[in-house]
C-alpha cells in the first residue's frame, strides 16, 4: 500500500489521479494513526519549507515520515517534498528539514526568470532504480525557485537552469524529483512505476 502524506499543503488529486490510473492501491496519511500497512511514502508538497514543515509538526505526521524512511521503506519527496528530505532551507531565513539526506535547499543562482517553470531534460548521472529504463535527456516538468545543495553521491539526476540543479536525489531508500512526476506524462509515469514496484 502507499501513503500519501496530506499535510495541507498543496492538492495532492493531480498525484492521486496518476496512481490510481498505474492501478496501485494508494491511502490518504492525514494523522499518525494513517501510517499503518504502509509500505511505500509520497511525501508531496508546494509553497514554502517553513510552513511545509510547521503543517507536518502540527499535523503530528513527522515521527511517521522519520520512522518509516529509519525502517528501510521505499520513500519519495517530490518538489517541496523533496527539498523538506534535507537538513534546511534559507528559503525565508533558515529552516530546519527532515535531515534524510546530508545538503540544505538554496536559491537557484541565475539571471534567468525564476521560478524554473516548464519542461526540461534530464542527465542521468547514476543509475539508482527510480530511473530504471528511463533513457537520458528525459524531458519533465519543472516549478521551483530553490535547488538542493548536497554532493554528488546524492544525485541521481541533474537539469541545467542558469546553473546545475539536481533532479533527482537519493540516500538509499529515500529519494526525492526536484520535478513533479504527475505532471510529466510518459517519463514521470514511467518514474512512479518504477517507484511502486521497489
Amino acid at each position: 500500500m502507499v501513503g500519501i502524506i496530506d499535510s495541507k499543503i498543496c492538492n495532492i488529486e493531480s498525484i492521486c489521479n496518476l496512481i490510481r490510473k498505474l492501478g496501485f492501491p494508494y491511502k490518504i496519511v492525514d494523522s499518525q494513526e494513517k501510517f499503518d500497512g504502509i509500505n511505500r511514502l509520497i511525501l508531496p508538497g508546494v509553497g514554502a519549507f517553513a510552513r511545509a514543515m510547521e503543517n507536518l509538526e502540527q499535523h503530528k505526521l513527522l515521527d511517521g515520515i522519520l520512522a518509516h524512511a529509519a525502517a528501510g521503506k521505499p520513500m519519495l519527496g517530490i518538489c517541496l517534498g523533496m527539498q523538506l528530505l534535507f537538513e534546511s532551507s534559507e528559503e525565508f531565513g533558515h529552516s530546519k528539514g527532515l535531515g534524510l539526506i546530508p545538503g540544505n535547499v538554496i536559491k537557484i543562482k541565475t539571471d534567468m526568470v525564476l521560478p524554473h517553470m516548464g519542461w526540461n531534460d534530464l542527465k542521468i548521472t547514476q543509475e539508482i532504480p527510480l530511473l530504471k529504463d528511463l533513457p537520458q535527456d528525459s524531458d519533465v516538468y519543472f516549478v521551483h525557485s530553490f535547488r538542493a545543495d548536497t554532493d554528488s553521491q546524492y544525485i541521481a539526476a541533474t537539469a541545467q537552469y542558469g546553473e546545475t540543479v539536481p533532479a533527482v536525489v537519493f540516500n538509499g531508500n529515500v529519494m526525492g524529483t526536484q520535478f513533479h512526476p504527475e505532471k510529466s506524462l510518459k517519463w514521470g509515469e514511467k518514474i512512479m512505476t518504477n517507484f511502486f514496484n521497489m
